[in-house]
């Protein structure tokens, strides 16, 4: 553990664990004169605590993170920060729940408030790039990154998939100054010319190791090359396996390395338990394990598990939300905001809470399902004892997993004797404390739709203008009439006069035929016709003005006394149908172009 030297990168960096003042360093280096010895920087890092303000920090900054309750700096923040407030690349290493965000934020808002005004012009690229592996991590930085960057005036933006992301596009044509995006939507932007990466300036990689996990690592490449070579970068790596060692050496320049912990490091404040428990006792368990009062959070090792036991606990009276990949990210914000804000003690998640979930006060993790892999376990624990507080975390086992458990507690460096217990040992009871009040499922159940609903009333109350083919409300760009609503886009009577629906014989005062548009509606004024013969007629409403026809076919309508119609449009060629245009069009009323709604 140091204050970092430039270094060059180990050939076998998958067990590189040794502080960097014990590497060979590069003899021509800015910081080869520096004149400390290894055991005066070790001292300088376990020294008192030190504040943003000491480290370098503007001012206008350190007042924002003070309003915060943030005066003093983290390991990893105390030993990064004077490097990359100067610019220079930086490898940092630290366990979760570390302060890393805040490590690379402030350098990045400081140094792009320096370079260049904010919001200097509409549709300004981005200058700073963020990558996260997850969706939640990425609005989990965002949440840190944000507030500093606003003390300068910039903004910010958030890529990702798994939504609509036209709401991406607007936020790019509009001009932001950071990104913090997830690689595969990133990508994708990318490649439709919606986004530019040449005017970045400082690139960060979060979790690079997690990447390297999901198999991010190709796409990250990519994306890194369209950088500009000379800007600052910053990465952040528990680990340096699975390719992560080779981002390094082709995208960091004279790069430092910071590591305040080991890799299988875990929080000292974290009091780990084991409890074995007999296969017909585990649901009791996990039951009593979240009827306390704090936050706790109950890890499974799928989606199916991680629903169930939230439908059970709701059940039981403990309300709980769940979190993962099934979920909509809509449905994956609202039960996160639940839990963040109190509304619900517990959440049940699968291994997509495991990093970048940062809500405060988690007093307990449960691993319901031990996983499969050390570092998921050490990820999994994180969530709780952060920032310096304390947290406890229990890991449940049948007698058959116990061989297999006590392997993944070894290789994650967790010394710990396995207890066997039930619902009601006093182990148990004293790990829980007290217990939380019984909330009827019922209520807890309406409570949640009652703020879902009013999410959605606020959220929908979006203007429909752009929307194509609305079927009611005000949406209508221009004229009087509509196609059964106030949706008409252009003309007095909307888009074809008084035309109607397919195979409607509507000249004045004739019958409304069968009609077969599926979905179509006949109402208002039809031209005093009788309704449609199936039941599933044209949309003639109000008037039967602007109509437009279902299933892609076209209508033409010819002066004012009703519709003009092939024989029927359905099979024909396209040069029939280009025909019927321009005869339509030569009676004097203009072409209706109709599609399916």
């Amino acid at each position: 553990m140091s204050k970092g030297y430039p270094i060059t990168p180990p050939h076998d960096s998958s067990n590189n664990a040794v502080s960097s003042s014990t590497r060979q360093r590069r003899p021509a280096t800015p910081k080869a004169a520096n004149p400390e010895s290894a055991n005066a920087v070790a001292d300088k890092t376990d020294a008192a605590p030190v504040t943003f303000t000491e480290l370098g920090v503007p001012s206008i900054l350190t007042d924002r993170l003070r309003a915060e309750g943030k005066t003093e700096a983290f390991p990893i923040q105390k030993d990064t920060l004077p490097d990359t407030l100067a610019g220079r690349d930086v490898l940092g290493r630290g366990k979760t729940g570390s302060g890393k965000t805040l490590a690379f934020a402030i350098p990045m808002v400081t140094r792009l408030s320096e370079s260049g005004a904010a919001g200097r012009k509409k549709g300004r690229l981005p200058r700073g790039l963020i990558l996260a592996p997850t969706r939640e991590l990425a609005t989990q930085i965002t949440n840190v990154v944000d507030p500093l960057a606003q003390a300068y005036g910039m903004s910010t933006t958030t890529i990702f998939g798994g939504v609509k992301q036209r709401r991406q596009e607007i936020a790019l044509s509009a001009g932001v100054d950071i990104v913090v995006a997830c690689p595969g939507r990133l990508e994708d932007l990318l490649q439709q010319g919606l986004i530019s990466l040449d005017d970045i300036e400082v690139t960060v990689l979060d979790e690079a190791d997690h990447m390297a996990d999901l198999g991010f690592l190709p796409g990250v490449t990519r994306i890194l090359a369209k950088t500009p070579e000379h800007g600052q970068r910053m990465f952040f790596s528990a680990t340096l396996d699975n390719g992560v060692d080779k981002l390094v050496r082709r995208f960091l320049h004279n790069e430092i390395r910071h590591s305040v912990d080991d890799p299988n490091s875990h929080v000292s404040a974290m009091t780990h338990h084991v409890f074995e428990v007999a296969d017909e006792d585990k649901n009791d368990l996990i039951q009593r394990l979240a009827s306390g009062t704090g936050r706790r959070i109950l890890f499974t090792r799928t989606k199916h598990r991680a629903k169930r036991f939230t439908r059970q606990l709701t059940a039981q009276g403990i309300p709980a939300v769940d979190l993962h990949g099934n979920l909509s990210q809509g449905a994956r914000d609202r039960n996160l905001a639940a839990f963040s804000e109190g509304n619900v003690r517990v959440l049940v998640a699968t291994d997509v809470a495991a990093r970048g979930v940062h809500v405060d006060s988690v007093e307990l993790v449960v691993h319901v399902d031990p996983p499969t892999e050390h570092k998921a376990y050490l990820h999994r624990s994180g969530r709780t004892a952060r920032a310096g507080s304390s947290g406890e975390v229990v890991t449940i086992m049948l007698p058959g997993e116990r061989k297999d458990t006590m392997v993944l507690l070894r290789k994650a460096a967790i010394k710990v004797t396995p207890q066997k217990v039930t619902a009601e040992s006093p182990v148990v009871t004293d790990l829980v404390g007290e217990t939380a009040d019984y909330v009827d499922p019922q209520i807890a159940i309406q409570a949640a739709a009652e703020k879902q609903k009013a999410e959605q009333s606020q959220g929908g109350q979006r203007s429909s203008g752009r929307r194509r083919g609305g079927r009611g409300g005000n949406s209508r760009r221009s004229g009087e009439n509509s196609r059964g609503g106030d949706n008409s886009r252009s003309g007095e009577s909307g888009r074809g006069g008084q035309s109607g629906g397919r195979n409607s014989r509507n000249a004045s005062g004739g019958r409304t035929a069968r009609n077969n548009s599926q979905g179509s509606r006949s109402g208002g004024n039809a031209q005093e016709g009788r309704p449609a013969a199936n039941g599933r007629g044209s949309r003639s409403g109000a008037g039967a003005s602007g109509n437009r026809r279902s299933e892609g076919t076209r209508s033409s309508t010819r002066g004012n006394t009703g519709n003009r119609r092939g024989s029927d449009n359905r099979g024909t060629s396209a040069e029939t149908r280009g025909r019927h245009r321009s005869q339509g069009s030569s009676g004097g009323s203009r072409t209706v172009y109709s599609s399916n709604s």
